[in-house]
């Protein structure tokens, strides 16, 4: 059985970005100057230092790129991955920077990367190299909760998140918003409810906004709406789980998962957690109850669907495959999933692709409300829930009263409940994705040049930025 992901990519990631960019560029009032500034990697750091693993000093290459200082702090994760190298770290973070821009976020972007296989190493040597990280990213400051702030990214989690905490805290004492210098920390550690599932929710609430207006769901021959609707994933990590978690309780039918040892379908659906839990048993997805596995896995993407959601690596989509895509909708949850040629095939087929920068933003949008969090030193929630559910339950006493009727147990716990922490990020979340959206597709209706939601993404993302360098007084 084949077990490649992803086929190997044929060209450079960043310039694939710049690519995109410059096709956008065109369609923004900005001259030339302010274009390629806001294009440019403003600072990249590429590092080599020594680690010893077991009985031998092994020396480690890393990198963390600041793409655009035009807003501070600079924002965006750090992935653990032998893949890792300074074309694709140079090229995530100029997409950060887009991204914020998009989700109105007020960070500049940024990305960084260590080159390792996590999986070749003890938690007591990834501890070792993660703080080596964190201390030379100190020594030129390129770290702190107003100059750039990283979050989790491939391969890297909570627990690397504290260990940078950990040792930025004891390189810089008493440094009284020194939990804001990076977020996906553990919630005992200044985190955030809600922020492992940011990113898959943020990809669902993205969806459903697009899936309810009635003129773009008419142009593709679907009903407005998620309930019954036939969707892909590929990857089923953090984000592909929680994207399918939420769109089959939402109705919609989960008939395809891809993962990297196989591909499952079944036209009736499958519930993602019984899925989970079958692979945890076996070890894999492959022969899920009810599901028939597929020869090659790439085959899934090309399976007949109503969403294709990419949630794993780059180029998964190219000019090779991209013809025999059946979907009506691609949701990027992963970086990069569509490579610029498949993007044009896409377009001429009539294929509505929602684009990675801003679909996948939620990470970095929940990531901004635990930042807010920790510079506030205060839990969301705290100051008015009770307040809320107070306020709450007199006004019900009150109608009660006047109209001599009762509402049932139930109902009152659920009229009288406050906003806690979880409440209000998701519910910023939501907001967060609603307004994008909105943003990024009046870009696109508003000038028939304009083909695709990419380009008007890039568009609104340009106009965004290019306006924070005109405020600044850069270019008088």
């Amino acid at each position: 059985m084949a077990n490649a992901l992803a086929p190997e990519a044929h060209y450079n990631f960043f310039s694939s970005v710049e690519r995109s960019f410059d096709k956008a560029a065109q369609f923004t009032k900005w001259e030339k100057g302010i274009l390629e500034q806001i294009k440019a990697c403003n600072s990249v750091y590429r590092m080599r230092f020594p680690v010893r693993v077991g009985s031998s000093i092994e020396v480690i290459e890393a990198y963390r790129v600041q793409h655009s200082h035009h807003k501070l702090p600079c924002k965006g994760g750090i992935r653990f991955s032998e893949e890792v190298n300074q074309d694709e770290v140079m090229a995530l973070a100029a997409l950060m920077t887009y991204k914020c821009a998009i989700v109105n976020v007020p960070f500049g972007g940024a990305k960084g990367g260590i080159k390792i296989n996590p999986r070749n190493y003890t938690p007591f040597q990834l501890e070792a190299i993660t703080r080596r990280y964190t201390a030379e990213l100190v020594k030129k400051n390129f770290i702190g909760p107003g100059i750039d702030v990283p979050a989790p990214d491939y391969g890297t989690g909570e627990r690397e998140m504290s260990w940078i905490l950990d040792t930025y805290m004891s390189l810089r004492p008493g440094e009284v918003d020194g939990l804001g210098c990076v977020t996906g920390k553990p919630i005992a550690q200044g985190g955030v409810r809600g922020r492992k599932e940011a990113t898959g929710l943020g990809v669902f609430y993205g969806l459903r906004e697009l899936c309810n207006v009635k003129e773009d769901m008419e142009k593709l021959g679907l009903e407005p709406g998620l309930d019954g609707k036939r969707v892909v994933i590929q990857g089923l990590g953090n984000v592909g789980y929680h994207a399918a978690k939420y769109f089959y309780e939402a109705g919609s039918k989960i008939t395809c998962l891809i993962e990297f040892d196989g591909a499952i379908y079944s036209e009736k659906g499958m519930n993602p957690d019984e899925v989970l839990k079958h692979r945890q048993e076996t070890g894999s997805i492959l022969n899920f109850p009810g599901s028939k596995n597929l020869t090659i896995n790439m085959e899934g993407l090309e399976v007949d669907c109503d969403i294709l959601i990419p949630a794993a690596l780059e180029n998964v989509i190219d000019a090779d495959n991209a013809p025999r895509i059946k979907a009506k909708i691609i949701g990027e949850a992963a970086n990069g999933p569509i490579t610029p040629e498949a993007d044009e095939i896409l377009a001429k087929k009539g294929v509505i692709v929602v684009p990675d920068m801003f679909l996948n933003a939620g990470g970095v949008t929940v990531s901004y409300f635990e930042w807010l969090k920790n510079l506030s030193h205060v839990r969301y929630g705290r100051l008015g829930k009770r307040f809320d559910e107070n306020m709450n339950i007199h006004i019900l006493q009150v109608i009660e009263d006047l109209t001599g009727k009762k509402v049932s147990a139930q109902e009152r716990k659920f009229i009288a409940h406050g906003a806690d922490e979880v409440d209000l990020v998701y519910s910023g979340l939501e907001e967060t994705m609603y307004t994008a959206l909105h943003e990024v597709r009046e870009a696109y209706m508003k000038n028939p040049k304009i083909n695709d939601m990419r380009t008007a993404a890039y568009v609104a993302a340009i106009d965004k930025v290019g306006a924070s360098y005109e405020q600044l007084g850069i270019f008088p």
